[in-house]
């Protein structure tokens, strides 16, 4: 194409008369008149085409609202957009099509449900205040988690436009902060936050939720949840450092030899306070946050920053450094805010950030913002060990050809200097030097500079203060030139040559100087005449009377009010005696301090904080509290649910043992660094607890079975273990517990149940293979307990449905003998719910004895924990030992690194789950499971799959299907389908799988989960499970 022929192209469009654009209008008005669909979608595309554009499309708004009651979905999502924009500037004809917004509101597709909603809430009219309100109320309550969220997004706006209903809208919001979707949390609480931040009530029971849901909950929600939990937190628990600011305000006095009674019970008292002890709630935010540090959202890594920086203790705080150094690498803007908050940061915690120092080393590429900014941080982070290496920096910086950037350097140096006695020569040699510059600014700015530092020690510094007087016929900047006057003003005993004659010149070019070195010249001929009146009192006479008559009414007065306080008359008050005392009195060095310390009262990463001043909607962080509130306000109370298929009787026991779990400690520790222990501790009494509660249900197993129950009384951590009446077994020898574990004795009798028998199934121990080892059965299989009718337990062994499938750990020859399989059992792991239970089969196959076995060193992932199996003291050459241990994996199928060691030797292992074995089966009913899924919105992951020749009946399907993930199936009336349900262990989110069959072995797979990446492998799991 001509270039030539382009131009007039565009030249011609320029040209067009309005009349043609008013034509293209009325053609898209034809096209939304049209019966054809396809038209339509076409006009709306245009126009909201037009809108990104930032065109005003405001007169299509009749025609378009036309099409609000279009069948076609397509037309009606866009129509929607459109309304949306222009609702509030249209809203007299936004009132006409009211009614077809209310129809949309019962469309049966949530897009079109919730744009609806937000259309309504968009029309800024008090008169439909009612309708709003009606429609908010049955959206929080709808299936689908988009329109609840769409409906916490309307609330803040009903809210702005009629504050009177509140009370309705707080009844919502409690309704809706007790949903457990992730997509819905963020928008409640930004809702609470417009609405009622001041009712902390509503976030005691849901506090726990939202901290666990955090991880997965969209990044703007991530941002508001943050920064709402850091107020909480700041009400709710005790400042974690609160010793340490004990110890800084109580100086360590001597005590008197006889001390009074009151002393005594002063230190009576001071016995009794107990030392601090983290709230468990408190711990849960910390350590659920902390992984957000990874986030690549700036905005989700400052919310955490400041997070840990108010709330965390001194020694945690460290973790978030690394995080906002990596943000120095993102856009200017990012660079700006982060360095903003690491300045406020150094100045209290300046530990932190000595590490990444370089990191701070200013760019020439940098904005002159962000320079200033870095060199504010440099400044903070100056210490005895680092001045040299900075001093360094900043003298290749004063070469730089940006002038405020220069200037902010040179005061960088003066405040180096003002804080760190050992350079303060240094500097100030340094500083003089550049006084031989040829930029005159850099000149001026060190003057001023110098100036501050010389007021430390003047006596010490006469020649630099002749050397200055000098300067004063070359520089022509204001604030310098006031500057050096100062000086020798202030200091003329020591110059006393000089200053008269530096008074002569200035006298000479009084007229042309600026305001504020006229200040400075009368103030110096004033120092002048009470200290050398000979030589200087006819200049005083003459730069008085030219100040007498100059434009500026400051500078009148001033040469009014020294007149007569120097030259002393008959009408001169009792002033003029203390004339000398005045003028000449010592005075305070000036303080060079950060323009960023009293900054931290704003809470960080706030825009209070960013522009030093309370910003609108700005809510103050509370001070922590003096004695800690009631924690029991944050447990929940969990409804026992009990349900029954045929005579087998399940008990949903999962809540009860998270409560217990998360029940604060029973023993106060005595320092942080023990904490580790007691945690040890506490597993091991909750452990015997659930040991006395299965110690009752088995008197009535006893009837049915004869099998003897016996818990391992040297290791109360592992599960119950099953011994047959035959004695030839081979018991694990374990390492006895430092403490002894006092058992509980429960008066409540539990019924004997299916989940029951989960805690006392693994690991079962067999006689031995004729080859000299023995392999423990695999557990029941969910789908297996399940399927069963009635409680009837044979009078030797459980058989399986099917055997779970073993994993090499260690292979004999790299074990040197020693070989290692590991399973995943399916069973709960009794002393934390929330780790997946691996059993571990060791066989000796040397023909030394092996002693020792224990596991170091994890390395782990972050969030992910390990419960290390007891050591084994001794495995015989030949014999073969189980044991179990709990990986908490966070729902992620990264490996677990560890050390394997013996009494010789340490081998590397891991263990890497499939994303099955992250689950653990869960009972629904169909109902259940229809109401689940339709609450899980969209239609989750669905793929279509030719199933394989063996596995085109029902049995086979939930056969693989249980084979490849931990769930347990649920009953469905159609026999063209398969349903299957579990919860992730670490999170609890709900998974559920269903497979419809087709004919000619056909099949569709369909996944429902709020972690998608955990849905997706699943899919790829069971569609392999089932078409091999």
């Amino acid at each position: 194409i001509n270039v030539k022929q382009v131009g007039m192209k565009n030249r011609l469009i320029s040209l067009t008369p309005p009349c043609f654009l008013l034509r293209r209008h009325d053609d898209l008005k034809e096209m939304l008149d049209s019966n054809k669909d396809s038209l339509k979608l076409e006009a709306m595309k245009r126009i909201v085409a037009m809108i990104a554009r930032g065109k005003n499309a405001s007169d299509l708004f009749p025609a378009v609202v036309k099409n609000v009651a279009c069948k076609n979905i397509e037309v009606k999502k866009l129509v929607y957009v459109y309304l949306v924009r222009y609702a509030e500037e249209q809203q007299d004809l936004a009132l006409l099509s009211i009614s077809t917004f209310q129809r949309g509101l019962k469309d049966p597709n949530q897009l079109i449900r919730a744009s609806a909603l937000r259309v309504l809430s968009s029309i800024r009219v008090t008169i439909i205040v009612p309708i709003m309100m009606l429609a908010i109320k049955e959206a929080a309550s709808d299936m689908s988690p988009y329109v609840r969220k769409t409906a916490a997004h309307a609330i803040p706006k009903l809210y702005s436009l009629d504050p009177e209903q509140k009370d309705q809208l707080i009844e919502v919001i409690e309704k809706l902060l007790a949903d457990k979707t992730t997509l819905v949390a963020g928008s409640v609480v930004m809702a609470f936050e417009e609405v009622c931040p001041e009712r902390i009530d509503l976030i005691h029971k849901n506090y726990r939720k939202l901290c666990n849901l955090l991880i997965d909950v969209e990044e703007w929600g991530q941002v508001v949840i943050i920064n709402m939990l850091t107020r909480y937190a700041r009400t709710q628990f005790l400042n974690p450092n609160i010793n340490e600011s004990l110890l800084e305000e109580g100086g360590g006095g001597e005590k008197t030899f006889y001390g009074s009674d009151e002393d005594e019970d002063e230190d009576e008292e001071e016995k009794e306070k107990k030392p601090y002890v983290m709230d468990p709630d408190h711990r849960l935010l910390l350590r659920n946050t902390k992984p957000l540090l990874q986030s690549r959202n700036a905005a989700v890594v400052m919310a955490v920053a400041q997070l840990y920086f108010h709330l965390a203790p001194k020694a945690e705080v460290g973790v978030i450094a690394k995080a906002l150094v990596r943000l120095l690498r993102s856009h200017s803007e990012v660079q700006y805010v982060v360095l903003q908050n690491v300045a406020t940061m150094t100045i209290k915690r300046r530990g932190m950030f000595e590490p990444y120092l370089k990191s701070f080393y200013i760019r020439s590429t940098d904005p002159t913002q962000i320079k200033i900014l870095k060199l504010e941080v440099l400044t903070n982070l100056a210490n005895e060990t680092n001045i040299s290496t900075i001093l360094r920096e900043f003298q290749t910086y004063i070469k730089s050809m940006d002038k405020d950037f220069v200037a902010a350097t040179i005061q960088a140096i003066g405040r180096c200097a003002t804080n760190i006695g050992e350079v303060r020569d240094t500097c100030l040699n340094g500083l003089v030097q550049l006084l031989s510059n040829r930029d005159e600014l850099v000149v001026a700015e060190s003057v001023v500079v110098i100036k501050k530092l010389l007021q430390m020690q003047p006596e010490k510094h006469s020649d630099i203060i002749k050397h200055m007087a000098k300067l004063t016929d070359n520089i022509q900047v204001p604030m310098a030139r006031a500057s050096i006057l100062w000086l020798i003003g202030e200091y003329c005993e020591h110059v006393p040559k000089i200053a008269p004659d530096v008074l002569r010149k200035m006298a000479k070019s009084f007229t042309n100087e600026e305001d504020i070195v006229k200040l400075q010249i009368i103030n110096l001929a004033a120092k002048l005449y009470l200290t050398n009146s000979k030589q200087t009192k006819l200049l005083t006479q003459y730069v008085l009377n030219l100040a007498k008559y100059d434009q500026n009414y400051d500078i009148r007065d001033r040469a009014r009010f020294i007149r007569q306080l120097i030259v002393p008359t008959e009408k001169s008050g009792a002033l003029s005696k203390y004339a000398k005392k005045l003028f000449l009195a010592l005075k305070p060095a000036p303080v060079l301090e950060s323009p960023f310390k009293d900054r931290d009262h704003f809470q960080l990463g706030s825009l209070s904080h960013l522009l030093n001043a309370k910003a609108g909607g700005y809510q103050e962080l509370p001070d922590w509290p003096e004695a800690a509130p009631d924690p029991s306000v944050r447990n929940v109370e969990v409804k026992e649910s009990v349900r029954a298929v045929g005579t087998v009787t399940y008990r949903d026991t999962s809540s009860e043992e998270d409560e217990r779990k998360r029940a604060p400690k029973s023993k106060q520790r005595k320092s942080e660094s023990e904490s580790e222990s007691d945690d040890d501790e506490e597993s091991e009494s909750e452990s015997s607890q659930s040991e006395s509660e299965d110690s009752e249900s088995e008197v009535e197993v006893k009837k049915k079975k004869k099998v003897r129950m016996k818990p391992d009384r040297r290791n109360p951590v592992a599960p119950l273990q099953l011994e047959t009446t035959n004695k030839k077994n081979y018991p694990v020898e374990s390492k006895p517990p430092s403490k002894p574990v006092k058992k509980e004795n429960k008066k409540e009798k539990k019924e004997m149940s299916l989940l029951d028998l989960d805690d006392w199934l693994v690991p079962v121990r067999l006689r031995p293979f004729p080859g000299g080892t023995s392999r423990p059965p695999p557990p029941l299989s969910p789908s297996a307990l399940l399927g069963l009718t009635a409680v009837s337990l044979p009078s030797q062994t459980i058989a399986p449905s099917s055997a779970l499938k073993n994993y090499e750990l260690l292979h004999r020859i790299t074990g040197e003998g020693l070989s290692v399989e590991y399973c995943f059992s399916r069973q709960p792991f009794s002393p934390d719910a929330n780790m997946v239970a691996v059993q571990m089969q060791f066989t000796n196959s040397a023909t030394a004895d092996t002693k020792n076995l224990h596991i170091e060193d994890a390395k782990l992932q972050s969030g992910m924990r390990v419960k290390e199996f007891p050591e084994i003291e001794l495995l015989p050459a030949g014999e073969t030992a189980t044991a179990v241990m709990g990986i908490d994996f966070c729902d992620s199928t990264q490996a677990a690194n560890f050390q394997l060691c013996t009494h010789t030797r340490k081998f590397f292992v891991s263990i890497q789950p499939p994303v099955g074995e992250l689950m653990r089966s869960v009972f629904l009913t169909e109902n259940e499971f229809k109401k689940e899924q339709g609450e899980a919105g969209t239609g989750g992951i669905t793929e279509k799959l030719t199933l394989d020749a063996k596995c085109r009946n029902e049995h086979a399907i939930v056969q693989r299907v249980t084979a490849a993930a931990n769930l347990s199936r649920v009953p469905c009336g159609s026999d063209r389908e398969c349903r299957f349900a579990g919860r992730t262990v670490t999170s609890g989110s709900l998974v559920l799988v269903t497979v419809a069959t087709g004919e000619d072995g056909s099949a569709q797979l369909t996944v429902n989960c709020e972690k998608m990446v955990i849905g997706t492998m699943l899919v790829k799991d069971i569609l392999l499970a089932l078409t091999q």
